[in-house]
């Protein structure tokens, strides 16, 4: 209902949510999302393949009933993070560990039409925040999906971590529209020179900071045809303390705001 109050046109999928609806109880869901023609963008995939491995397991054995729920609901993109950091494996451990767990499950999201998107994490505070560095830039996440070798795996970006790992629009510009499966637009706080000591989990609304290139970074997107979706994720604690409408209401219209930058 906010979603369609102010404006937008996509809400993110949870395939938990999603998997405890009946029959009935989607398509009363599916038919009020078209009346008000609004679709489900990017499921957020959350499961244990960061974890030891019995965790792993017993979640991989869950994940085709999450995966049928995203199918049954329409939903054909899902994303998940990569941690840029390890206590125990380094960086070949990580990345053979990854490479494995992850081709298994593109596999099972495949099975069931969906593409699947990681996002590599760029600021410095999480990278060097335990004794392995992992994966946080571009080049080094293309790697991984080149070892996992699926063809349903690409890129989730995020504005905030391109930013924070100082990469340029041309990053963006050498990527192909079927490379890039989701995309998180935001903006950077300021006082935190030079780029790679911004913080972790701290950000503004797209186009409040005017630190990010917000407009270079979309125009890019638009050169190679992107033809997803694109959201925004603050971690803004003053957005957070707001009540739903009103967050909902500052957020609907910062993205007008970044959109404006392109409008055809």
């Amino acid at each position: 209902d906010l979603a369609y109050k102010y404006g937008f046109e996509t809400v993110a999928a949870s395939p938990h949510y999603l998997a405890k609806l009946s029959d009935l109880e989607l398509a009363r869901l599916s038919e009020d999302m078209k009346r008000k023609k609004i679709s489900f963008g990017v499921g957020n995939i959350a499961f244990q393949f960061r974890e030891k491995e019995d965790v792993y397991r017993k979640s991989l054995t869950e994940l085709p009933v999450l995966a049928a729920a995203l199918q049954r609901a329409g939903v054909t993109r899902a994303m998940t993070w990569i941690r840029s950091f390890h206590n125990e494996l380094n960086y070949l451990q990580n990345f053979r560990q990854h490479a494995v767990r992850l081709r298994e499950t593109a596999i099972i999201l495949n099975d069931h039409g969906i593409r699947f998107g990681l996002e590599y994490l760029g600021p410095k505070a999480l990278w060097t925040s335990a004794k392995y560095p992992f994966i946080h830039t571009l080049a080094e996440l293309q790697e991984l999906i080149a070892a996992i070798g699926q063809p349903n795996v690409g890129i989730h970006l995020d504005t905030a971590h391109w930013f924070a790992a100082g990469e340029s629009l041309d990053t963006i510009r050498a990527l192909t529209n079927k490379q890039v499966v989701g995309c998180d637009i935001g903006d950077a706080l300021p006082g935190y020179e030079p780029i790679e000591n911004q913080p972790a989990f701290q950000r503004e609304l797209p186009a409040a900071t005017g630190i990010i290139d917000i407009k270079g970074f979309l125009e890019a997107l638009i050169e190679i045809g992107y033809d997803g979706f694109v959201q925004t994720e603050p971690f803004n604690e003053v957005l957070n303390q707001l009540d739903d409408e009103e967050a909902v209401s500052k957020t609907a219209a910062a993205m007008k705001k970044a959109f404006a930058f392109v409008d055809q």
